[in-house]
């Protein structure tokens, strides 16, 4: 009789990707015995290396190696070898169907997530909006195994243990961190407009941190061009800040870094993703999106989302529509100090959760997880 072996195919982008893994965690834990390989792009690597013992990453270049059908046609070959014994597509895009398609044909046991597309469009329309909270990636994914066979209750705190990554492997710029030093993370940037906090405004609210924090440092995540060159005069202006990108070019290493911070401030984003696994809290800024579209990072509770509320929202599920209105005012109507008062709200909560030895595996549950 073969062993278990299950495929979980999930390409997309960085924060789609780490989405899934307190779902792969959550398996790999109940069915110890099971393998499981995830199938994926080569920078995802660094969230299934080490989750556990009976994960394996698998990469896959769709957008190279494995481009159009001859490409897939090799990869799924390539795949058959690995002898599975169940196919959970995460996907369900072109390339994904694809490759459940020939495995469903040779007789494999497969399911593909249900995106409730549906829902989605009814929660972005702008005429008869219907404004109801959408299942989460996680409970989908988990619904996905379900139908394989493999229920699964999830549990998961962080990639990191308790004490979080190890800083010896970071620049001696990061470490160590000095008692009753606040160290903050700050993402500001998207990849789209609607997603993305001004950066005049975000100008303000790193000022603002910086004086209602006099002890916290201030770490700037993002890569690219404009965040270089915005991170370059916010850091020249705040000494107390550090470009995180100069400094770090490894994936891994950014997630230790996040790992030993006390907040994260994102866009709804992949940083927000990348800290909710690494067991951060995060206050995360939303404008044409929306949490109710079921993607606020894992475990992030209701009240560490920033938005205001205007009838055109949400106007889109990713951020990539154009604005309506034309002035992004979801975005733009957004203060500075909202975001701080915020940010001073959840670094608060946590003190106490922390001072009453509630540590953070025991906010597991809260909003954030599935639904």
């Amino acid at each position: 009789m073969k062993k278990e072996h299950i495929l979980i195919i999930r390409f997309s982008s960085l924060g789609d990707v780490a989405m899934t893994v307190p779902v792969v965690y959550s398996l790999a834990m109940a069915y110890p015995d099971v393998r499981i390989t995830v199938l994926s792009r080569a920078y995802a690597r660094a969230f299934f290396d080490d989750l556990a013992p009976n994960v394996n990453f698998m990469e896959a270049d769709v957008k190279g190696e494995y481009k159009g059908i001859r490409g897939l046609n090799t990869l799924y070959r390539r795949l058959t070898a690995k002898n599975f014994t169940a196919i959970a597509d995460f996907h369900d895009v072109l390339r994904s169907e694809y490759l459940r398609m020939r495995f469903a044909v040779e007789g494999y046991r497969v399911a593909h997530v249900d995106k409730h597309r549906r829902l989605r469009r009814l929660l972005t329309a702008q005429h008869h909006k219907r404004m109801e909270q959408l299942p989460s990636p996680f409970r989908n994914y988990a619904d996905t195994l379900a139908r394989l066979g493999y229920p699964v209750t999830l549990g998961f705190r962080s990639i990191f243990p308790p004490e979080g990554g190890n800083l010896n492997l970071l620049p001696a710029v990061f470490g160590p961190k000095k008692n009753k030093e606040l160290w903050i993370g700050m993402a500001p940037f998207a990849a789209h407009a609607g997603k993305m906090y001004p950066a005049r405004l975000m100008r303000q609210v790193i000022d603002m941190t910086a004086a209602r924090f006099p002890n916290a440092r201030l770490f700037l995540f993002g890569r690219g061009p404009e965040e270089e060159k915005a991170f370059a005069e916010w850091c020249r202006d705040v000494p107390r800040c550090v470009s995180v990108s100069s400094h770090l070019e490894a994936m891994q290493q950014e997630l230790i870094l996040m790992s030993h911070l006390d907040l994260m401030l994102s866009m709804d984003s992949a940083n927000m993703h990348l800290a909710s696994i690494a067991g951060i809290p995060v206050v995360s800024v939303w404008g044409a999106t929306h949490p109710a579209a079921g993607f606020m990072g894992w475990n992030q509770a209701a009240d560490h989302a920033v938005q205001i509320d205007l009838p055109c929202r949400p106007c889109s599920i990713y951020g990539n529509k154009p604005c309506a209105r034309g002035d992004y005012a979801c975005m733009k109507n957004i203060t500075p100090e909202q975001i701080v008062e915020r940010m001073a709200f959840v670094l608060a909560k946590e003190k106490a959760l922390h001072n009453g030895n509630n540590s953070p595996a025991a906010r597991q549950g809260e909003a954030g997880s599935p639904q």
